[in-house]
């Protein structure tokens, strides 16, 4: 790899800049300064410092973001603020959001750009769980839960025009919030499938209706509590490890 396109992947300046910034000794090669932006280097083994702090390299970018509510889960859009927009501070070239949130629910939204592993995320094979807190309107019925729990009719149809039930789903609570701060009760609600506004059209289904909707986890990730709506962080070695990332 090109030196200019290694700092450049790290997000250090344009090529212009870069070019200025190695002809004024601030970046080194194994210890040795470098003066010249086009030369080739091993990202893999070559040790690449720029102003004394070595600068690591990774095929692949993951950020957890918590989403905030009024942000699409879109890469570009004309009229709303994306999710990408939000990591405008990074290097966003080929970052993708895997899967998507409505543009009125928030939390965990993973974004790469390894198409590998959204595919491997979303593929509908794959059961990847996802896991939302849901304050809906009023307490669900014993019914309610196992109808959710069995699968229900949410108005999608198969092939042959048959009814294509939702798969099953898990209904827990939260230990520290039985309710929300309006008294409204709040349930945690386990799907494995990512159709159009699912885990909505299942309340309306059992006669209910969501009031605020959270993703808290994907297959083995979580969302760090300690993140805000709208702020994001990398993927830990840990985290990336549990998603099989290599």
């Amino acid at each position: 790899m090109r030196l200019d396109k290694f700092l450049g992947d790290h997000n250090i300046g344009t090529r212009k800049q870069i070019k200025e910034y190695v002809k004024n000794g601030r970046c080194s090669v194994n210890g040795a300064p470098v003066l010249k932006s086009d030369v080739h280097i091993n990202e893999n083994t070559d040790e690449i410092s720029f102003d004394g702090i070595v600068l690591t390299y990774s095929k692949n970018h993951y950020y957890m973001l918590n989403k905030p509510v009024g942000v699409v889960s879109a890469t570009t859009d004309k009229k709303q603020e994306t999710v990408i927009d939000l990591l405008k501070d990074e290097n966003v070239k080929g970052l993708s959001p895997c899967g998507r949130l409505d543009i009125d629910t928030e939390g965990l939204l993973l974004l790469t750009d390894d198409g590998e592993l959204i595919h491997r995320l979303l593929s509908p094979k794959k059961h990847v769980d996802k896991t939302y807190e849901v304050h809906i309107a009023h307490e669900l019925s014993d019914n309610d839960v196992r109808r959710l729990e069995e699968g229900l009719d949410i108005g999608d149809r198969n092939d042959d025009g048959s009814k294509k039930l939702t798969l099953p789903a898990k209904v827990t609570y939260k230990e520290d919030m039985k309710t929300d701060d309006e008294g409204n009760p709040v349930i945690l609600l386990s799907i494995h499938e990512g159709r159009f506004h699912q885990v909505k059209r299942m309340l309306e289904a059992v006669g209910n209706e969501v009031l605020f909707l959270k993703r808290l986890s994907m297959g083995a990730l979580f969302l760090d509590p300690d993140l805000e709506p709208g702020e994001y962080r990398e993927l830990t070695d840990d985290e990336k490890c549990s998603l099989d990332i290599k």
